[in-house]
């Protein structure tokens, strides 16, 4: 879903305006936020290591189950504050590039630590290696994609995955190899050591993984997040263009030979509902894999279309799921599915967290499932049963003719919603009375029963959006406090479903600025857009922005933060602390520090991970919509973060690697 720009002008008016009525600092008790959204207060400690993890990322993720925590403890609460920029790398990969191109533009990267390199990719899909200690350049591989391909899902590339082959002779070329995804739905096999292609892979060191049907146009079909290793087995999901028909392509995974490239298997996530027409139920985000019970867990997406499921009947089985497959063959192990017939595009955005908990003395090996939706599922690894309580809910019916809907949805019992699911018109939130009256009109014009409201033809409120809750930077994890920390969106939408056309002019004048899409197939087309005040600023009440840390023991939210400020949003660098949303993920370290991007100020943050009070931050060149990571070089460490920007977003596009060490 795209998301807007702040109209930056209206914005001042509006400051000075509130300024003037509250009186200067006044508006921060009329807001409500002179104060951060503690709720229990600190996170307790339940062990003293680190259940092993060490002290740079091997993985995407951190490792192969997205714990997101290094070992690395030189940096802690006593000294951030003497944190600088080491160094700086500029890939330079913006320059020449076309509007049409940049306009699709964002670097979500988080590098890895490999063979002596710190290897990333860049947002169109060339994979660099620098020195750990300095950000020089030691080589580069292009892959030369098409730029002119209007990916539905962005020119982005989140990671590299690394492999080593246990047979390969010592210093064999490509004994160690880098798989990467591109924009063209290739994956490519590199020499760790030295960049360049493995020609034993596929064909000359490439393999095109291809669509079940032909594609519309060259950029409904992609790759955007890091493939994913078990054995000698590489995986990949796709990014596939959302509501534009009904037939659409299968959201099949693919496992392919890591030497060779032949495919050993795949999985259609619709496979288990076999009367559905259409396709998707793809994994786009992240998977998290088991190494020590050959489990690939798999977070997938809705059918397609997102807003109506007639031509689906039933509860979509795989769609919306946490699935985990054998990774040999990929056969299904188990399955829990977070939302049943998905007509809300509340698809399973981030990685599945493979934790381990501490309960009673006792270690428990879990899934945890952050969503869209603000809801944390919290699974058993060995058979994908709760471990922390859920329950079916009865949710609102009453849709759209053609469609029926699940009586009931799934919610966690134990730990609530980390953001609102429901808005109130009297509580619409303004600046001005007037932009106040003007969201609460729009709000009364809408349904808004809570999650899972049906789209409807007046149009249906939308709490979370499409964008979260949780979207692609996933959470992280405190293996000695049971502590998850994931950071959320706060910001509403609306859809509106059209009868009986697949053309925008059909449409009311109304939605003229709204997204549409046709939803071919379908009896209906859609539109939605984020439900903003005449000045631009969103209809619910800050903060738009949270970061929480939740016990994943007991199931509580032992503390909530707003996250981001309007610094870069707002002329003049007004820094009013409503949150912003954020896209990119959280990192912690053993010295105590849960560290963050993703706002849309261009800050790096330390925070506490105790308290989830900030300690630090420090500036960024351009927006930092990607998620840090840490490593430990010639015993000084090091927080990396890829500053370059999301241009759907609106923040400073750019092409930069960021460290930052203590100073000397």
């Amino acid at each position: 879903m795209r998301i807007p720009k702040i109209r930056t002008f209206l914005i001042l008016i509006a400051i000075f305006l509130a300024i003037s009525f509250l009186g200067g600092s006044a508006i921060w008790t009329a807001l409500g936020l002179a104060d951060d959204l503690t709720i229990e207060g600190k996170a307790k400690i339940v062990r003293s290591d680190s259940g092993g993890l060490g002290t740079g990322w091997s993985f995407y993720g951190g490792d192969a189950g997205g714990n997101r925590y290094v070992a690395a403890r030189d940096i802690n609460k006593t000294n951030v504050t003497n944190l600088r920029i080491a160094w700086t790398h500029q890939s330079g990969t913006l320059k020449d590039r076309s509007a049409e191109s940049l306009s699709r533009a964002s670097l979500q990267a988080t590098p890895i630590l490999v063979e002596d390199s710190l290897v990333y990719c860049t947002q169109f899909n060339e994979v660099i290696a620098l020195d750990p200690g300095t950000g020089a350049e030691k080589w580069r591989f292009d892959p030369k994609v098409p730029t002119d391909s209007r990916p539905a899902n962005q020119y982005t590339c989140r990671g590299v995955a690394y492999w080593q082959d246990q047979s390969a002779a010592a210093g064999a070329k490509c004994a160690s190899r880098l798989f990467t995804g591109t924009v063209d739905a290739r994956i490519i096999a590199l020499d760790a050591k030295t960049g360049e292609p493995c020609a034993d892979f596929g064909e000359a060191g490439t393999k095109r993984v291809q669509p079940s049907i032909s594609l519309r146009w060259p950029g409904e079909f992609q790759i955007t997040s890091a493939p994913a290793i078990i054995g000698d087995t590489v995986i990949t999901g796709t990014a596939i263009g959302d509501n534009l028909r009904t037939d659409a392509p299968k959201g099949t995974v693919f496992a392919f030979d890591a030497r060779t490239g032949e495919t050993k298997w795949v999985f259609d996530p619709l496979s288990g509902s076999p009367k559905i027409r259409g396709g998707h139920s793809n994994v786009w985000s992240s998977i998290a894999v088991d190494e020590k019970r050959g489990l690939v867990i798999l977070p997938t997406s809705s059918a397609s279309p997102d807003y109506y499921g007639g031509n689906r009947p039933g509860n979509n089985l795989y769609a919306n799921s946490v699935v985990a497959l054998n990774g040999e063959n990929g056969t299904v192990a188990w399955h829990f599915q977070t939302v049943h017939h998905d007509v809300w595009d509340y698809d399973l955005p981030a990685q599945p967290g493979l934790y381990q908990v501490w309960r009673d003395g006792k270690a428990h090996d879990v899934v945890a499932q952050v969503t869209k939706t603000g809801l944390i599922f919290v699974l058993d690894r060995e058979t994908g049963k709760p471990f922390l309580p859920i329950e079916e809910r009865a949710v609102p019916q009453g849709a759209v003719e053609g469609e029926l809907l699940s009586p009931t949805q799934p919610f966690p019992v134990k730990t609530p919603a980390i953001v609102p699911d429901r808005l109130n018109p009297a509580d619409a939130f303004g600046l001005t009375l007037w932009d106040k009256l003007a969201c609460k009109s729009k709000l009364e014009n809408l349904r808004g029963e809570g999650l899972f409201t049906p789209p409807t033809v007046n149009g249906t409120l939308s709490l979370p959006f499409t964008g979260g809750g949780a979207n692609w930077g996933s959470s992280a994890y405190d293996p000695s406090r049971n502590l998850l920390v994931i950071n959320m969106n706060n910001v509403a939408s609306y859809m509106t479903m059209h009868p009986n056309t697949t053309e925008r002019e059909q449409v009311n004048e109304i939605s003229d600025d709204d997204e549409f899409a046709p939803m071919e197939g379908s009896p209906y087309a859609m539109t939605r857009a984020t439900l903003l005040s005449p000045i631009g600023l969103p209809c619910s009440a800050p903060p738009w922005g949270v970061l929480a840390g939740v016990d994943l023991d007991s199931g509580k939210i032992v503390w909530r933060q707003t996250m981001g400020t309007t610094e870069d949003l707002a002329p003049g660098g007004f820094a009013l602390k409503l949150g912003t949303p954020a896209f990119g993920g959280p990192m912690i370290t053993a010295g105590g520090l849960v560290f963050i991007g993703a706002a849309m100020d261009n800050y790096l943050r330390a925070i506490d991970v105790e308290t989830g009070k900030e300690l630090w931050k420090g500036r960024l060149p351009a927006g930092g919509q990607a998620t840090p990571m840490s490593y430990v070089w010639k015993g000084r460490q090091y927080v990396v973060i890829a500053a370059g920007g999301h241009a759907r977003v609106g923040t400073k596009l750019g092409d930069n690697i960021v460290a930052f060490a203590l100073a000397d």
